[in-house]
């Protein structure tokens, strides 16, 4: 119990420590002096070989690219993953969850320290075919997100099936490896055809998904063993997610990058949470599997209409009380707020005061002094509590109906 506590409290303090020394040193801005210009180069270099690509353009193209950019992009997997835990493959679920938010969160720190431009359009052409991908094209280029995530869930996916099966069989190995390869290969090369990316930030995204999905597959067990049937977990991982929110670098200028990190540690923290209170009625290994006689295809489909409608009320009623629990919260402490999206009023009320150019980007600061002319943006809170309770309801709420219906 001494030992849990203490890597708990080493980890959380080395966090707090790297804050405090990156603010001070000001780590980030100097990351950027170094490495943007470099990057900026190859993105400019690498032009003609994005418009030589897109001289084939062609209708077909356009929608298998266009496709499969949803298809590996945060929101499919968001989507996708409550299927995972209810067709009861909850250890590959929650392991596809962490390692989702840890690629999120790494990717996007880069794209923010490093601030690299995409492709200039023109004389590049940009294709966004959602409003997913126009949110994208507002991000910094280097890493490709899309890259990095598809070598990391593919990969991690193809060593669960081989555990799973335990099948021996190489050349099925080679088959599913190629397989990998090949999806991970036609992602990249659509990022650049979509004009999304150039060369270096596909490179990028290969390298340190590469390296993210080897650091993985060496400590999943042990994170999954945590979340299971580790001590103060829920506290552990609240604190986290909060300290994390704080170390996340000041970009160049304002993008969406931030935003979707704060949602997908929300996920996060929400499916941590409901899954340790309860693994041993929902979640262990002896619960029905899909296409096995406890759990057919009719039944498994009832869960989905059961269960979808469910979460999406949960993440409704998650965001209208976050929206009425933080602003009362945050003016009893007398923390000034703001908000930029979701509380038009709190916008308003900030007006004429100082802008956020003005405001320091030192997160030191603003994690432990609340001065009065800083504004903090209550949006990120918001966000936070309502995808954690919709994450929640997935591995929670949503299985105790499945119980009391008897799917």
């Amino acid at each position: 119990m001494e030992s849990i506590a203490l890597w708990q409290g080493l980890t959380l303090c080395g966090i707090v420590s790297w804050i405090f020394i990156s603010s001070c040193l000001n780590v980030t801005q100097k990351l950027r002096t170094l490495v943007q210009p470099w990057v900026s180069h190859h993105v400019i270099t690498g032009t003609p070989i994005i418009l030589q690509i897109q001289k084939y353009q062609h209708g077909f193209l356009d929608a298998l690219f266009s496709g499969l950019s949803c298809v590996v992009s945060v929101p499919f997997y968001t989507a996708f993953l409550p299927l995972l835990f209810w067709s009861g493959h909850g250890k590959l679920a929650r392991q596809m969850t962490l390692l989702m938010a840890f690629c999120d969160y790494s990717g996007n720190c880069i794209k923010d320290v490093v601030s690299a431009p995409r492709p200039s359009c023109p004389p590049v052409k940009r294709m966004t075919a959602t409003k997913d991908e126009e949110d994208n094209a507002l991000e910094y280029g280097l890493p490709s997100s899309h890259t990095l995530n598809t070598i990391c869930l593919s990969g991690y996916l193809l060593h669960y099936v081989l555990s799973y099966t335990q099948n021996q069989d190489a050349s099925l190995k080679l088959a599913g490896f190629a397989i990998v390869c090949f999806i991970v290969c036609l992602t990249g090369l659509g990022r650049i055809y979509l004009g999304m990316h150039s060369v270096i930030d596909i490179i990028a995204g290969l390298a340190i998904g590469f390296a993210i999905l080897v650091f993985w597959l060496s400590v999943h067990d042990y994170v999954d063993s945590f979340v299971v049937s580790g001590q103060n977990v829920i506290t552990f991982w609240a604190v986290l997610s909060f300290l994390l929110l704080f170390a996340y670098p000041t970009p160049e200028l304002p993008t969406p990058s931030f935003e979707f990190h704060a949602a997908f540690t929300g996920v996060a923290f929400g499916i941590v949470a409901g899954v340790q209170q309860t693994y041993h009625q929902f979640h262990h290994e002896a619960v029905p599997h899909i296409f096995t006689p406890q759990l057919t295809i009719p039944a498994f489909f009832g869960r989905v209409l059961v269960g979808l409608p469910t979460i999406l009320i949960v993440k409704y009623c998650s965001k209208a009380l976050a929206k009425w629990i933080l602003p009362v919260v945050s003016n009893t402490l007398g923390i000034p707020i703001k908000s930029t999206s979701y509380i038009p009023m709190l916008n308003e009320s900030v007006t004429g005061k100082k802008s956020e150019k003005n405001r320091p980007t030192g997160y030191a600061m603003k994690l432990f002094f609340f001065s009065s002319q800083d504004t903090f943006d209550v949006d990120t809170g918001i966000r936070f509590l309502q995808y954690s309770g919709l994450a929640w309801s997935v591995v929670d709420l949503v299985p105790s109906l499945f119980s009391y219906l008897r799917l």
